[in-house]
């Protein structure tokens, strides 16, 4: 039993006899120490004043006219942000409830980097503390970018993104193969080692530090793995039953229905189903194929009925892979529930 990612707040918070995740008082607070909101040596005795009291009761109102007396600026608006997202966060029934209202309506107003710490909140809520490193590994897709490369026959690698820049501007070298000791996909002392079954157990002492690569080719287990976790994510979102399999192409003249998991292979996908000219500089951007199997097909609707449902993941043209994952819990072709 691993407590890995232990800075993403998910020990904060409590969780429901249906096995959601309800928000407390100490989930508030966590708030309160971010870079955003934290107390600096030049904050202002107002903004010390407001900051102590949400500390000690992260639900007190606070007025407007408390924040606009703050001397900076850029403060009160993030105070504004935070207390319309307190708000939201509050009004839900659960941490997954106001999840999934984020993305309909009038649309997304909180900030990107607050929806990805929720994404790691679920993963690690989803995958729980008896998971397998590899698989930890492949749920860092759902809320960090990972940076692709391909590389000597054809080897498709993944690091992340914030780390890769990191690195890059260390060394002078933005590859991720040249930030590979030895180019070799051996595990090295290096800036960057590659995570594989042989040397997966590693994970849990860096698991913090997003530093492994990983390799995401078809037929090997990093991609096995993920397909795993979607199923897992779907299955707690909305409690719906799928089989996910890794594909290299899709041959099938009945294809029905899609999804892509981030903007790249959305795009891509869409111009496939719709038989319009897909340039091959764009097909490399596809890194994986996916073919989605209702196990419950009484929660398909009638019209996709024992039909497949494909998707993909693709690289973008800066090499990166954003994936979306809540393009799963709203673009499913499910059948309506009263």
């Amino acid at each position: 039993m691993t407590n890995y990612w232990p800075n993403s707040a998910y020990s904060n918070l409590a969780i429901s006899s249906n096995d959601q995740l309800l928000v407390t008082d100490d989930f508030l607070r966590t708030y309160m120490e971010r870079p955003e909101l934290k107390l600096v040596p030049e904050s202002c005795p107002i903004e010390r004043a407001l900051h102590r009291r949400l500390t000690e009761n992260p639900r007190t109102d606070i007025a407007d006219d408390e924040i606009s007396a703050m001397a900076d600026e850029d403060i009160q608006e993030n105070y504004r942000v935070w207390l319309r997202y307190r708000k939201r966060l509050l009004a839900a029934s659960s941490l997954e409830n106001f999840y999934m209202s984020l993305f309909k309506g009038e649309g997304v107003d909180v900030p990107p980097l607050f929806i990805a710490q929720l994404a790691q909140i679920f993963i690690r809520h989803i995958l729980g503390s008896d998971v397998h490193p590899l698989e930890a590994r492949m749920g860092e897709l759902f809320f960090r970018t990972q940076k692709i490369s391909v590389i000597e026959d054809g080897i498709v690698m993944g690091a992340d993104d914030e780390v890769v820049a990191r690195n890059a501007q260390a060394s002078d070298t933005g590859n991720i193969m040249d930030l590979l000791k030895g180019k070799s996909m051996t595990m090295r002392s290096a800036d960057l080692d590659v995570l594989h079954e042989d040397n997966a157990d590693s994970y849990w002492t860096r698991n913090e530090d997003f530093d492994l690569a990983v390799q995401l080719n078809f037929g090997h287990e990093p991609i096995n793995l993920f397909c795993r976790v979607l199923e897992k994510w779907i299955k707690h979102f909305l409690g719906v039953s799928v089989r996910i399999t890794p594909m290299q192409q899709i041959t099938d003249p009945k294809w029905s229905w899609h999804v892509g998991l981030d903007a790249a292979a959305t795009e891509i996908l869409n111009k496939l189903y719709n038989k319009e000219l897909v340039e091959a500089d764009e097909l490399q951007k596809v890194i994986c194929l996916f073919r989605l199997d209702f196990i419950d097909e009484a929660a398909v609707a009638q019209a996709q009925a024992g039909k497949p449902v494909y998707m993909a993941i693709a690289m973008n043209d800066h090499q990166q892979l954003k994936l979306k994952p809540q393009n799963l819990l709203f673009n499913l072709p499910l059948a309506k529930t009263s």
